[in-house]
């Protein structure tokens, strides 16, 4: 993937702590003012050219995975919101949807967690969505967002419109410190007018479903970087450790091995964007277990050898921890590896 330069429009907010940086200021709420702050002036450079999100499959898709790891590096929680947004205009895109405004912040807020959810109420002329959708991340700050809900067809996808009273973030309902700027409250749905979005079912099964995925694991790879960075300024200063040396040798060979296969996902989805060789969940199920393995790696290896230091002493670094151990575990381990294994096992059932 070439690499891509974050622009300047879309660095963290003026005022925000230098790497390293004690901040007086951080809490849950902080954070996710200071990110939402951040998503607005990101959209903005997508308005203006600074920062572009190629379409998966438009023949750039490596510039996507690029560009989304460039964020991802400097800020997760500001990259999960990018990557939701980026993700709902490539929807969007795919599905036939509404054209979103310039100025407009997307979501997409699809998750399936057992218990509740949201239902979809044909009426004349339109949809009405009521029920709670837990997980939905930039809920304060989205204008707009794609939401999953079971009608009487079966599960569908709708655009809707953010806005109070009608979507009611709960609150409390998010209390996590990592991914804390993500801010990924329960939204509860009431009379909310949508717009359908493709046909029943046609939002799983689509090939950009699987494409979108694999730019979720770009922005988890670019956490790793981050979290790596501490090691490597910690090796450039401490002079010749064999320890040190041996621990950012092999987070290095992990990396490189990371961005290889990204690299080469992005070059097979450019080659068949439609998926008619069919190995397009096998191709993401084997990308997002391979970075979240790196990422795993990445944590423990710079933790064991850059002790306690950073992480007390280091609030850039202890939240980029915190951060990308919470966001990867939207890979689902051992359930996700059971998958690919029957897959392999019987390649049929990957059609």
């Amino acid at each position: 993937m070439p690499e891509t330069t974050y622009p300047a429009a879309a660095t963290p907010t003026e005022g925000s702590p230098a790497d390293g940086a004690p901040d007086a200021r951080f809490t849950p709420r902080a954070a996710r003012q200071e990110t939402a702050r951040d998503f607005s002036r990101l959209v903005e450079s997508l308005t203006t050219g600074e920062l572009e999100f190629p379409l998966p499959g438009s023949g750039r898709t490596g510039e996507r995975f690029a560009a989304l790891r460039s964020v991802a590096e400097r800020d997760l929680c500001l990259a999960r919101l990018a990557e939701g947004h980026a993700d709902a205009l490539a929807i969007l895109a795919e599905l036939g949807g509404p054209s979103p405004g310039p100025a407009e912040r997307w979501g997409v807020w699809a998750a399936e967690p057992p218990g509740g959810g949201v239902t979809a109420t044909r009426l004349d002329g339109g949809w009405e969505l009521n029920g709670l959708k837990q997980y939905c991340s930039g809920a304060h700050s989205c204008t707009h967002a794609l939401v999953t809900a079971t009608a009487e067809d079966g599960r569908r996808l709708f655009a809707v419109e953010v806005r109070a009273p009608f979507c009611s973030p709960v609150e409390d309902s998010w209390q996590a410190i990592g991914m804390a700027g993500s801010d990924t409250p329960d939204v509860r749905f009431q009379a909310v007018p949508a717009v359908a979005v493709g046909k029943p079912g046609e939002y799983l099964t689509r090939p950009g479903f699987q494409h979108g995925g694999i730019g979720v694991a770009a922005c988890w790879y670019g956490g790793a970087r981050a979290v790596a960075a501490t090691l490597r300024r910690t090796a450039a200063g401490r002079g010749p450790d064999p320890h040190t040396d041996a621990h950012l040798g092999h987070i290095d060979m992990q990396l490189h091995a990371a961005q290889a296969v990204l690299e080469r996902a992005a070059a097979e989805i450019d080659q068949d964007p439609l998926d008619l060789a069919g190995g397009a969940r096998v191709r993401s199920l084997r990308v997002r277990a391979v970075v979240e393995a790196v990422c795993t790696e990445v944590l423990t290896r710079v933790g064991r050898a850059t002790g306690a230091g950073p992480l007390c002493h280091d609030v850039r670094h202890a939240r980029n921890v915190a951060d990308l151990t919470v966001y990867i575990r939207q890979h689902h381990a051992e359930r996700n590896l059971a998958e690919l294994g029957a897959l392999v096992a019987r390649p049929q059932e990957s059609r």
